[in-house]
């Protein structure tokens, strides 16, 4: 009897299943906002959340599809959130209504590392934002510099070595051996004694970032679930890792700044400084106090976006350098001038001053930008301006930077590189919001001077001494890596480095 029944109730559930997993999908159709048609339980990223292919490169497949809407209706599994094509909407998300998107809608519990600024939203991320923002001015990153030029310095020595041995390098894995060291002494007075001493703290912090895990794609299906559950979406043995190395290194210190100027001393500053009170439209915000807790996640988010960020953008960038030659060799003769015109020293001046250095890293990250796609979360009901459109207070809307970065209505021939785009007159022709690899805004990337400043002090080095070229093993259509929660090359990129000496 109990075998006749069986294949009602497994038609009953799978039916019941259906439902409860597509009971969402009709939410764009009602509002009339054209979008992909959605898959059971996944909605429109499958093959993101199976990890076949990278959300950003999903997002920016839906944005070309539908080059004449301003707002597209997508689906991350059952969640509904709207993707922004129209630079004028984002303009008003993004910078003018900022109040109302303030939020990134990533947060996780405060505790195992959740009160950085990159997760943190409302009064917490206010109160970060505020009170480690001084740690990011030009002074400040003068003051660094000196640490970034001794780990250039050291990196080219490495180099040097290795290319007695062979010519043949992959190239990302090489500049986060420079990125992780950088990082390591800007962040925790860690010195260069040698660069293969970081290859166990790279591994584990690859970890975070390569290591598939589930716990995203769970808060898109039950939005909010991470936070009043009051779990992280990082590992243990990352936050016990962290939390270790900032109570040592205050241990080191006693507990006060030591005049290095790196990353922990500039935190120490702060935390001797007495509370200030904020303001956020109007109303008063709680003074945070800065506890080892907070340390350690301000160190967490730090180290791993200095770290694999700048690595990934200098890694396409000498992968572009050494597919055209031409624009390579007008960057060694900008840098050859600067560097002799400065009696031979590299001075954060100098790396600041070079016009075509910028513009070959703006192309860069125009082509690459790492960062996919940009969310904010609505923080209360919003009449989208041109539309009948009302953004629901907690949808998530998100930016598709590579979507736009490659638009022919903002970029003509979008699959060349060159860096040109970037000349004074012709930025000035642009919508303000067609170029955004930090984002935009007052949520942008806290730390994308000293990213620029890091990649910029390593190229020039890197240039002052060799030359890329491609290898037989150069791949001329680079891959996204689909595990990745940021856009970098599958397999990574093999180039040639050659000694300049030798090429005389």
């Amino acid at each position: 009897m109990l075998l006749l029944y069986l294949p009602i109730v497994l038609t009953s559930f799978i039916y019941l299943f259906y439902l409860y997993f597509t009971r969402t999908f009709n939410y764009w159709k009602s509002r009339k906002v054209r979008g992909p048609e959605p898959t059971v339980f996944f909605g429109n990223i499958k093959e993101s959340a199976l990890r076949q292919k990278n959300i950003g490169v999903i997002m920016q497949e839906i944005y070309n599809k539908y080059p004449n809407e301003k707002v597209v209706g997508v689906y991350r599994m059952t969640s509904p959130c709207l993707l922004i094509r129209d630079l004028d909407i984002l303009k008003h998300i993004m910078i003018k209504d900022f109040e109302v998107f303030s939020d990134r809608g990533v947060e996780f519990s405060k505790k195992g590392l959740g009160q950085n600024l990159f997760h943190a939203d409302g009064d917490t991320w206010t109160a970060l934002r505020n009170r480690f923002s001084p740690i990011f001015t030009t002074g400040k990153l003068k003051n660094m510099f000196y640490l970034m030029n001794e780990g250039a310095n050291h990196f080219v020595e490495h180099i040097s070595t290795e290319c007695e041995k062979k010519q043949e390098f992959e190239v990302h894995s090489l500049l986060q051996t420079y990125t992780v060291s950088t990082i390591s002494a800007c962040a925790f007075g860690v010195g260069y004694d040698s660069l293969d001493d970081k290859l166990e703290t790279l591994k584990l912090v690859d970890q975070i970032i390569s290591a598939p895990t589930y716990a995203n794609e769970l808060d898109m299906m039950y939005p909010g679930l991470l936070t009043s559950l009051n779990l992280s979406i990082i590992p243990g043995p990352i936050q016990k890792f962290f939390k270790n190395l900032v109570d040592n290194i205050i241990a080191q210190r006693n507990g006060k700044p030591t005049g290095r100027n790196d990353f922990m001393d500039l935190i120490l500053e702060l935390r001797e400084m007495r509370e200030v009170s904020y303001t956020k439209y109007g109303n008063y915000v709680k003074p945070l106090e800065i506890t080892p807790e907070v340390m350690a996640a301000q160190a967490f988010v730090f180290y791993v976006a200095g770290y694999e960020t700048s690595a990934t953008t200098m890694a396409y960038l000498m992968y572009q350098l050494a597919l055209n030659p031409h624009v390579q060799n007008k960057l060694i003769a900008e840098i050859d001038a600067a560097v002799q015109a400065n009696n031979g020293e590299v001075t954060y001046d100098m790396v600041k001053e070079m016009k075509y250095l910028n513009k070959v890293f703006d192309e860069t990250l125009r082509m690459y930008s790492i960062v996919e796609p940009l969310q904010r979360k609505a923080t209360r009901d919003y009449h989208v301006p041109g539309t009948d459109l009302v953004i629901e207070k907690g949808t998530i809307v998100l930016i598709s930077p590579r979507g736009i970065h490659y638009d022919e209505k903002y970029y003509a021939n979008p699959e060349q590189f060159n860096p040109d785009r970037f000349d004074a007159e012709e930025v000035g022709k642009r919508h303000p919001c067609a170029y955004m690899p930090f984002g935009i805004g007052q949520r942008n990337c806290i730390g994308m001077r000293f990213g620029r400043l890091q990649s910029q002090l390593c190229i020039t080095k890197l240039l002052s001494n060799f030359q890329v070229e491609p290898s037989k093993n150069t791949a001329r259509k680079l891959e996204v890596e689909p595990c990745r929660f940021i856009i970098g090359p599958k397999g990574g990129i093999r180039l040639n480095i050659v000694p300049r000496k030798l090429k005389a």
